[in-house]
């Protein structure tokens, strides 16, 4: 594994060499994908089935070197996207996930206190003008997602997971850092991207995000599939169901999710209930075990009663 180096002389060590090579200093793509057909190939190879128009946004993202803002319901797969993509790329995956109150601590660097002061007690008899140098070095640097990914030399996809739950205030720490692709510490200097990251921003949209943030990146929604992808999808995520009864698994939620519910039911639980209903031995559904194991589909009580009372399974399942 290549080594992380957070010093400007590694990193303008980096850019020259990466100039002798004939790539330059700044780096527009990550070059990942030769094809829009390779994304789609590839994808389908970590248990990904990703639709067209994901495989060309994944696909242009990875040509221009943009960062990539994935919106949609939660459990249509944003995040499992960049793990997909980190998987067929042989890169690490850095995470920032976003929550309300994450600072510039826990989102790009902090500096280790504790040590600094150890430094400096050691260090009791040196003038502070020496001190001051070892103590606002790398050393001493405690590196956080965005820093992380940066300053790698080595393939990286940076998940920032759920962005629209972080404070406003995050967004401008995110400017500078997918802009440019590069942060600035005050000690140190501005540490610039030698190898870009490929980043994957993921919102569940329950804000609005800036229109500085979106300028920065292309957009994807993911929507809920369609009946025959979501079909696919069950067969292989759950290899026991036969065709049968995925298209019946696949038929009842999207039934419930034309009702007016809370939480309509994920992708992600369209998979559980077929996981569900092999470890019930049901190989067809009726109306006994499709109410037994609602709760797996549905996460709210209001949404039981309403599917208890409006879903008409043999209408559901006789529907050409």
């Amino acid at each position: 594994m290549i080594t992380t180096s957070l010093t400007m002389t590694g990193v303008i060590s980096t850019v020259k060499a990466r100039a002798r090579k004939g790539l330059g200093g700044h780096v527009t793509g990550t070059g990942y994908f030769a094809s829009v057909d390779e994304v789609t190939e590839r994808l389908a190879e970590t248990g990904y089935l990703a639709s067209t128009a994901v495989a060309t946004t994944v696909f242009l993202a990875d040509r221009l070197g943009k960062p990539l803002l994935v919106e949609g319901p939660a459990g249509v797969g944003k995040t499992e996207l960049a793990r997909a993509v980190a998987q067929v790329t042989g890169s690490r995956l850095v995470r920032l996930q976003c929550y309300e109150g994450v600072d510039e601590a826990r989102a790009l660097y902090e500096w280790n206190h504790a040590k600094q002061l150890l430094r400096i007690t050691a260090g009791r008899d040196e003038g502070w003008d020496r001190a001051r140098t070892d103590i606002f070095s790398e050393e001493f640097l405690l590196a956080r997602p965005l820093l992380t990914a940066i300053s790698g030399d080595e393939p990286t996809v940076l998940l920032i997971d759920e962005t629209d739950k972080a404070d406003v205030e995050i967004e401008g720490l995110l400017l500078e850092v997918l802009g440019d692709f590069q942060i600035t510490v005050p000690e140190l200097g501005t540490i610039t991207a030698t190898r870009r990251p490929f980043a994957v921003l993921t919102s569940n949209a329950t804000r609005e995000l800036s229109e500085a943030l979106r300028r920065r990146c292309l957009f994807l929604h993911i929507d809920f599939p369609d009946a025959e992808l979501e079909r696919d999808i069950v067969r292989l995520k759950v290899p026991g169901v036969d065709a049968a009864l995925a298209d019946a698994v696949v038929r009842v939620v999207g039934a419930l999710r034309a009702m007016e519910l809370r939480k309509a039911p994920s992708v992600a639980e369209t998979i559980d209930w077929a996981r569900t209903l092999l470890a019930l031995g049901a190989d067809t559904l009726d109306e006994g075990v499709v109410r037994d194991s609602l709760g797996v589909l549905l996460k709210h009580q209001d949404d039981v009663t309403k599917a208890y009372a409006q879903l008409r399974l043999d209408q559901v399942l006789d529907a050409s």
